[in-house]
């Protein structure tokens, strides 16, 4: 077992999950945690007790993540299930989103975190609709990295030119499309079986990749093509007692790049420049932070800085400004998106009333058809919108930074109703 300061220092993976209806994505996950020895004995056997209650043959290892009732009884993933486990080599967190069109939303939200894509794909029906559109989420959340796993090679007799078939029609399917996917991998698999999954399998001896686990394993973690320090400023920390009686350092989560003492800093949106005194963490000092660490900071000069600021490394790339913003979004809720309504924009650490401008076109998620003349949105709808905020933003593109690049929509009674990704000012 290795030792907890190993363990504290291992990377870690975010990665989803995506397939249509029965393409085997809670077996899947069910297999790549049994198989690596990542559930406890009580889990297995109430997925034992499940499966024969459902009068199943074998264990179904989807019960280990299909954890709503309804999702059981259905057979189906409706809901976001968030599962965690580690191997020797690199901790994992992994969002199983449902495949079901009306579940686009859910479907957003669990890529949204992903470093990575494993897109599953029947070997017996090819590429589908829900391929084509879980490629283009994928792309849509800057997601670069994505696996192509081939389920159900037992059913199609492990046929070496079923899978290079699918293989050429997803290369064909992704040019046409013009996704913005970066690297591309393929893997052969049965989740039912397990070949491929966490083990190599001896019954595909015409594969010579890595089984989906090893992939997962060595996989380069991607970065976002923004390295400067950003540090959203979320608490303004001033004890005001006898033993600190001037003491004040500003609070939050460093979302990209290393802070230390003695780095030059802007404040934005203001411009004060200032220096970097210490660094925090809990009630001790720390010679650097690394993002994503949750510091606070202590300046060298008292300047006005306030929840929503922006911490910027002077000598750095720096941040853009702005009010006015064209945004990618997908409609979480019943309640439509208007144009002309007003809704609370939060942004990083920053809360302002913003106002939809324009819709400039929806996007069908299925064809990537661009719809225009659109003034309302729906639930599962994804469309390029025009807003204007009421006070400047500190932001980069999405693509480029997520936290500083994304946003949420909440209405009047508190809901949020929307996710967004900033394109540009």
């Amino acid at each position: 077992m290795q030792d907890n300061k190993g363990y504290l220092d291992m990377q870690m993976l975010r990665f989803t999950t995506a397939g249509s209806v029965d393409d085997g994505k809670s077996t899947l996950i069910g297999r790549l945690l049994y198989d690596s020895k990542s559930i406890f004995e009580d889990q297995l056997e109430a997925v034992e007790e499940a499966s024969r209650s459902r009068g199943n043959e074998e264990v179904n290892l989807a019960l280990l993540t299909d954890g709503l009732r309804a999702e059981r009884e259905q057979g189906i993933t409706i809901d976001v299930a968030y599962r965690y486990f580690a191997t020797p080599k690199r901790k994992f967190i992994i969002a199983d989103t449902p495949g079901h069109v009306q579940y686009t939303r859910n479907m957003v939200t669990g890529a949204s975190t992903a470093d990575l894509a494993v897109i599953l794909v029947d070997a017996r029906h090819g590429i589908m609709e829900q391929t084509i559109r879980h490629s283009f989420i994928a792309s849509l959340l800057g997601i670069r990295e994505v696996v192509v796993a081939v389920n159900k090679m037992d059913l199609v007799d492990f046929s070496e030119e079923v899978f290079t078939a699918i293989v050429s029609d997803y290369r064909k399917m992704e040019q046409e499309m013009g996704f913005s996917l970066e690297h591309v991998t393929f893997i052969p698999i049965s989740a039912k079986d397990g070949d491929n999954v966490v083990n190599r399998s001896e019954r595909m001896p015409w594969y010579s990749g890595p089984s989906l686990l090893e992939y997962l394993e060595t996989v380069p973690i991607p970065a976002g093509s923004d390295a400067s320090t950003l540090l959203p400023v979320q608490y303004v920390i001033r004890p005001i007692s006898a033993q600190f009686p001037d003491f004040r350092s500003y609070a939050g989560q460093l979302c990209s790049g290393t802070l230390k003492p003695g780095d030059r800093v802007t404040v934005l949106p203001s411009g004060l420049t200032t220096e970097v005194t210490a660094i925090w963490l809990g009630d001790k000092q720390i010679p650097e932070a690394v993002a994503p660490l949750s510091v606070a900071v202590t300046l060298k000069d008292d300047i006005d800085i306030s929840r929503g600021d922006v911490l910027a490394v002077s000598d750095q790339i720096q941040p853009a400004i702005g009010q006015e913003f064209t945004v990618d979004v997908c409609w979480l809720r019943d309640t439509p998106l208007e144009t002309g309504r007003r809704y609370l924009v939060r942004h990083a650490a920053q809360e302002v009333t913003g106002i939809v401008k324009a819709i400039e076109y929806k996007i069908d998620i299925n064809t990537q058809e661009r719809i225009g003349g659109v003034d309302s949105l729906r639930m599962n709808d994804i469309a390029r919108i025009r807003i204007k905020t009421a006070e400047p933003l500190v932001f980069t593109p999405y693509e480029k930074n997520r936290v500083m690049g994304s946003l949420v929509f909440i209405d009047e009674s508190n809901d949020t109703v929307g996710a967004g990704m900033i394109k540009n000012a």
